[in-house]
């Protein structure tokens, strides 16, 4: 399976000592950094820097012709955001400090124990990685179009804050850094997570688990595999889905009924990028991106003591929150369509005709189970249909009978002796009324009127201005 070269853009190494270069590039291959370029002659750099992806430069200062120091200065000022670690043989702190006033992310030498080489590598990693996708999610936060529109083909809406979402999503779709999707039950958080997958480009496989209620050996074993003879029963080598999502992506569902046992391990696997098999005591490197998702509110878990506040600030690099159904009722009439053809396709039958009332009388239902439970109702209601229209006796538990008016009986809708409103007055109480049931919703309440949206914001228009004139003459 071909994996990620990590990091994304290419790391460039730098010294005119031919043999540091080689074992400096084993040492970072070995621990994952499969991205690397070296060059012995700093004369090569400037041709270098135009041609590749660089992002990250680890600079040698004492190298003939051209001093570290100069190339420090040169690439800061011709590419700022490049991040550069000098690793040099020089062991002075005037230096060392000279070095970061010019910008440079940190400063190494060369006997410095390899771990703490490897970990400044990592947090440079970290921050460019950072930075790039700072710069491109305010580019996409300034377009208000999708580049890629269609890996959005499966989320029915025309809601202008999932459309938000949606942009926010494609900026952060190629990082490395996790992902936390939360929303109600129901909203449809796996269809995110299939997207910034499919976004992500990433050749490797989605992998998705639901860790509500796994216990912490389950966990461990289940994430990160077990080797051979690890506990009773392990007669073979088991791969874990840490490693089955190489390349990929690895979806953690309900992240939010995790253990804190196993919390520990997830955020010691999103900090160091490597994990243990059960029974191993060899590393192995994590190839994959990490997606998370629940339903419940880890702020409020953290502060009751049920969620790791180091790992929810991990997580919550990038936050993706699906807003229930109730508060996006214009989807309604799309998501009723798209499941009724969805429904009748699967069960073989001719598309039905869809009752207008139906997704006004909807809207006054809070939808706890939110898309899902919609589905399900449609799903319902289309097996039961013998006509041409849409069977809509599954929906009549959910209307609220009680609140209806019915006109067919003796209804006082006015007091016999009080003056009869005007036609005028008529009409902006019911758009008042139907603004109300439709929470202020302009496209839902034009259906109830049984108008345009544009005539609707007309009249909206025209009673604000009136209002103002009333309230100007008292």
């Amino acid at each position: 399976m071909k994996h990620n070269l990590y990091p994304q853009f290419k790391i460039l190494l730098v010294d005119d000592e031919i043999a540091f270069l080689r074992s400096m590039s084993l040492t970072l291959e070995i621990q994952g950094f499969n991205h690397l370029m070296t060059c012995a002659d700093p004369s090569q750099i400037p041709s270098l820097m135009e041609t590749e992806d660089i992002g990250l430069v680890l600079l040698d200062l004492t190298m003939p012709k051209v001093s570290g120091q100069k190339v420090l200065a040169w690439l800061k000022e011709e590419y700022p955001n490049v991040c550069v670690i000098i690793i040099s043989g020089v062991n002075q702190v005037n230096t060392a400090v000279e070095c970061v006033k010019q910008g440079a992310f940190d400063y190494f030498v060369k006997t410095s124990d390899q771990n703490q080489i490897l970990d400044g590598l990592k947090r440079a990693i970290r921050t460019q990685e950072l930075t790039l996708e700072n710069q491109a999610l305010r580019a996409q936060i300034l377009s208000n179009e999708l580049e890629k529109p269609d890996a959005f083909a499966n989320i029915i809406t025309s809601d202008q804050t999932m459309w938000s979402a949606f942009r926010y999503i494609e900026s952060i779709a190629k990082t490395r850094q996790p992902v936390l999707i939360s929303g109600e039950s129901g909203v449809g958080k796996e269809l995110i997570a299939n997207v910034i997958h499919d976004l992500s480009r990433c050749p490797g496989p989605l992998v998705s688990v639901n860790v509500a209620g796994v216990d912490d050996n389950v966990f461990a074993d289940t994430l990160f595999g077990h080797a051979r003879g690890a506990f009773t029963g392990a007669d073979k080598t088991r791969l874990g889905l840490v490693e089955k999502a190489a390349g990929g992506t690895l979806f953690l569902d309900e992240i939010g009924d995790l253990s804190l046992a196993s919390q520990v391990k997830l955020l010691r696997l999103l900090q160091e990028g490597e994990y243990y098999p059960v029974g191993s005591d060899k590393p192995k490197r994590m190839e994959a991106r990490i997606v998370v998702a629940t339903h419940q509110q880890l702020s409020q878990l953290q502060a009751e003591g049920k969620f790791r506040k180091d790992l929810f600030f991990r997580l919550k690099t990038h936050m993706v929150t699906i807003p229930p159904l109730r508060e996006r009722l214009a989807d309604l009439p799309l998501l009723i369509d798209h499941f009724m053809t969805l429904a009748c396709k699967e069960m073989n039958k001719p598309s039905l005709t869809v009752p207008k009332s139906l997704s006004v009388n909807l809207s006054q239902y809070s939808f706890p189970g939110n898309a899902r439970e919609l589905k399900a109702l449609i799903y319902d209601a289309v097996s039961q249909s013998t006509t041409d229209e849409l069977n809509c006796a599954p929906f009549e538990p959910l209307f609220n009978r009680e609140k209806a008016v019915d006109l067919t009986e003796n209804t006082l809708l006015f007091p016999p002796h009080s003056p009869l409103p005007t036609l005028s007055n008529m009409a902006d109480l019911l758009v008042e009324e139907a603004m109300k049931r439709a929470k202020s919703n302009q496209s839902l309440a034009a259906r109830m009127l049984g108008i345009s949206q544009p005539a609707l914001s007309k009249r909206l228009k025209n009673m604000k201005e009136n209002h103002g004139k009333n309230e100007k003459d008292t």
